[in-house]
């Protein structure tokens, strides 16, 4: 019976690329499940909070944006004070937590803060 050397040889060409296919599926899947909590955050803002905080403005009060000077100045320098506010309100600002639901609420303060540290970029 012929005894096989255990030590595997070079990668061919075409185990590269099945390889390579692989790892690009894997990466592809993974963007997939991570993007839907993202554009949700947005797209729910833009449904419910762009008629008033347009590209992070405040149409009703000047000083009160989404800004990250504004936020940090009212003491709502994280997601988690910004989502207090969604929730329950403030000033004028009506609560949104029975509309947006804990999610929701969640996934639109995490996507203003991203939009606050990124300067509220505006969308072309």
């Amino acid at each position: 019976m012929p005894v096989s050397s255990s030590t595997p040889g070079p990668l061919s060409l075409r185990s590269l690329a099945a390889l390579l296919r692989s790892l690009l599926l894997v990466v592809v899947l993974l963007g997939c499940a991570v993007a839907p909590a993202r554009a949700d955050g947005g797209a729910l803002f833009e449904q419910h909070c762009a008629g008033c905080h347009v590209n992070g403005s405040n149409i009703i009060r000047r000083g009160k944006t989404l800004r990250m000077a504004a936020l940090e100045r009212q003491g709502l320098a994280s997601p988690e004070a910004i989502a207090t506010v969604i929730q329950a309100g403030i000033g004028q600002m009506s609560p949104y937590g029975s509309v947006l639901g804990d999610d929701g609420v969640q996934q639109v303060a995490t996507w203003v803060w991203q939009q606050a540290e990124l300067g509220w970029p505006k969308s072309s």
